[in-house]
């Protein structure tokens, strides 16, 4: 346990830090404008936009250490005996890694097809523009839910608790990564998308027309979405429109009961 409590403090210090680095970048050297192209007219709405996000990372922020990780680590600790010795180290880390990430391919796609599941996902897409924050912004009940199911796999597969949070730190920091509204050259974003999501990938999932929003599931290796048959042939522009196709954002209150409301 020594080992996964260093390891949660250095998620938390790595994921501030990345997050913070992206939010400079991106507003120094910006791809998309947010008040050209956007659902967003005035300054203000982008700074309520911003609030409104940050306000979702508070209320994870409390949940996380009271149902997010004590689940984690009760599927791990009650898991299934079953992992060879082989499976293990560093081979079984990476193994764990690609497993975990082909999971969630999967169970990101699942929230856009099942509607229960979408009404707390949609909070994520429910943004109007896109940048650092949307990375971190989602809906209590999806996090509760992603928790439980995730435990799941945890415990059929025997994943060890460090393979799960090294997970949680390469997928946050990719998230805000394919989030981010940084300006990539060509020559590097480019080949970088035959391995990882970009955001070039993943601005089209946001693209505010349902049929790209139900594509470009990946989440850490962009292969997944070759490999199921869900990438968009939608290349971004700087000024799409970024949201859901017909839905306009909603304050904080809005947001956290938007789920339990009837449509």
């Amino acid at each position: 346990m020594d080992q996964v409590d260093s390891l949660l403090e250095y998620k938390t210090i790595w994921i501030a830090g990345v997050a913070i680095t992206l939010l400079v970048l991106e507003r120094v050297f910006p791809r998309a404008r947010p008040l050209a192209g956007a659902r967003l007219k005035t300054f203000g709405q982008n700074v309520w936009r911003l609030a409104r996000n940050f306000g979702l990372v508070l209320v994870n922020a409390g949940l996380s250490p009271l149902l997010v990780i004590p689940i984690s680590a009760m599927a791990a600790t009650h898991a299934l005996d079953w992992r060879p010795v082989w499976w293990s180290g560093g081979t079984g880390l990476l193994a764990d890694l690609v497993i975990l990430d082909c999971w969630i391919y999967w169970w990101h796609r699942v929230n856009h097809e099942i509607p229960f599941l979408w009404r707390f996902h949609e909070v994520h897409h429910l943004d109007e523009f896109l940048d650092a924050s949307s990375a971190l912004r989602f809906h209590f009940g999806e996090v509760a839910i992603s928790a439980v199911v995730r435990a799941c796999v945890i415990w059929l597969l025997d994943v060890p608790l460090s393979s799960v949070v090294v997970f949680e730190i390469c997928v946050l920091t990719m998230a805000l990564f394919h989030h981010s509204n940084v300006a990539l050259p060509g020559w590097l974003e480019k080949p970088l998308s035959k391995v990882l999501v970009t955001p070039s990938i993943h601005w089209v999932h946001h693209h505010a027309i349902r049929s790209d929003t139900d594509s470009n599931y990946a989440n850490i290796m962009s292969v997944w979405d070759i490999i199921f048959g869900s990438r968009s042939a939608t290349r971004r522009w700087n000024d799409m429109p970024i949201g859901v196709e017909r839905r306009h954002d909603e304050s904080l209150i809005g947001l956290l009961t938007r789920p339990f409301r009837n449509r």
